[in-house]
């Protein structure tokens, strides 16, 4: 008997350059039928991004090879419960006839309850999840975990099945005694073959040299937006306290703290050794991770991290904070003596020390970490979807089985709104 083939809908707050690929992919599988709603076009469009400081469209294909549909935001455009109101989703999906509806909205903004409602009353599956691996938040006070640990059991039995972009998030969930086979674990991946195809295309010691780096320098890398979260203050701190000859720190990315890293590094006596490229755009970071030696992402809150698969896929090594979510399924199975307590510089110092030390321990990683992202990508990340999409659709009584390979709750091992930093 063949496959039954399932009509899904994603709905997701916006286009995202690694969710796009997915899509793409997924479209050409035999056993969906999709389609992507978009509450906004954010990123595919032009627009002013306040983290970066800076207007933002991505430049890489992000609405072809799939089909979409934009429901217009009724929203203010805020980052609040209505700044994403999309009432129209309501007729999408009660006239849609899907089997299931994959929300890629977060549960604090209107549109995940207009999609939740509309799929509950047509019979379809509503999948969902999060990208959280603890309670704590990023910010705002800590009554908030309280309140989550009384909400989120409820919440998360709303769904048909719970969808969790990294073991943490998996077993979060268990925590909060959400039952294991209504958990899928499906990893959070990039599309590992472009980061690979543009990364060999890449002029390394032409790079290196517009850093002002010779071939033997140590580079190492800073890759995130500027933000106080993201901790890059803890990586020029360390960096200045390794004293490291013949090395450079570059920090790839926007944002508030900028000055502050720049009169910093002034005050430590290492501002002729910073580089500071500002924000760039898909296609230029390749060249980046390439060129680099060592990425470090300190972060005091990163659920998960993608930055450092498109690292680990242009065979750069990554140290870590014990905050970043990637560190256990993508650092550890590497080298776990690249994760560090965060905040802890002189840890930091220590790892960038040994760096500098052993090139061989250092180019060993770089092999090892490309080889760590050939069973972490998208066709780990589409088995898993689809796995959680059968058995949701089986959850609300349809005869069709759900199989066992992609049924496991422990399928292999995607900013969110919608999964991404």
């Amino acid at each position: 008997m063949p496959e039954r083939r399932y009509r899904v809908l994603f709905v997701a707050s916006h286009p995202v350059q690694y969710q796009a690929p997915l899509f793409r992919r997924m479209a050409e599988h035999p056993s969906v039928d999709v389609q992507v709603a978009y509450c906004t076009l954010r990123g595919a469009e032009a627009g002013h991004d306040p983290e970066f400081g800076a207007n933002i469209q991505w430049d890489v294909p992000l609405l072809d090879g799939y089909s979409w549909t934009h429901v217009p935001n009724r929203g203010s455009g805020a980052e609040s419960f209505f700044g994403l109101f999309n009432p129209g989703l309501w007729k999408l999906i009660r006239g849609g006839e899907y089997d299931a509806v994959v929300s890629y909205v977060g549960y604090v903004r209107a549109s995940f309850w207009v999609a939740l409602a509309s799929a509950k009353l047509s019979k379809a599956a509503f999948i969902f999840g999060t990208d959280a691996v603890s309670l704590t938040p990023r910010d705002g006070p800590a009554w908030k975990s309280k309140v989550k640990r009384f909400l989120w059991p409820r919440l998360f039995r709303l769904a048909d099945q719970v969808i969790a972009p990294s073991s943490g998030t998996r077993d979060l969930m268990l925590t909060l005694n959400v039952a294991p086979d209504h958990v899928t674990r499906i990893p959070y991946v990039v599309d590992n073959d472009w980061w690979i195809q543009k990364s060999a295309q890449v002029d390394r010691t032409a790079v290196r040299a517009g850093w002002g780096a010779a071939p033997d320098t140590l580079a190492i890398l800073f890759c995130a937006k500027l933000q106080p979260w993201k901790r890059p203050l803890d990586l020029l701190r360390a960096f200045a306290r390794a004293n490291l000859s013949n090395a450079i720190l570059v920090f790839a990315g926007e944002g508030p703290l900028r000055s502050l890293i720049e009169s910093e590094a002034a005050s430590l006596g290492v501002a002729s050794r910073v580089r500071f490229l500002g924000f760039l755009n898909q296609t230029q970071l390749p060249a980046v991770y390439t060129s680099a030696d060592l990425l470090v992402l300190p972060s005091a809150y990163d659920a998960f991290g993608v930055v450092v698969n498109e690292a680990m896929s242009c065979g750069c090594a990554v140290a870590v904070s014990d905050r970043v979510g990637a560190g256990r399924d993508l650092v550890a199975p590497v080298c776990p003596e690249l994760i560090y307590p965060c905040g802890d510089t002189d840890a930091l110092a220590a790892i960038l020390g040994r760096a500098h030390a052993s090139r061989t321990w250092l180019a060993s990683l770089a092999g090892a970490s490309r080889a760590r992202m050939e069973t972490w990508g998208p066709k780990e990340n589409i088995a898993g979807t689809l796995g959680a999409i059968r058995i949701g659709v089986a959850r609300i009584g349809d005869p069709g089985p759900a199989p066992a390979d992609s049924a496991s709750p422990h399928s292999a091992p995607t900013k969110q709104e919608g999964f991404r930093e």
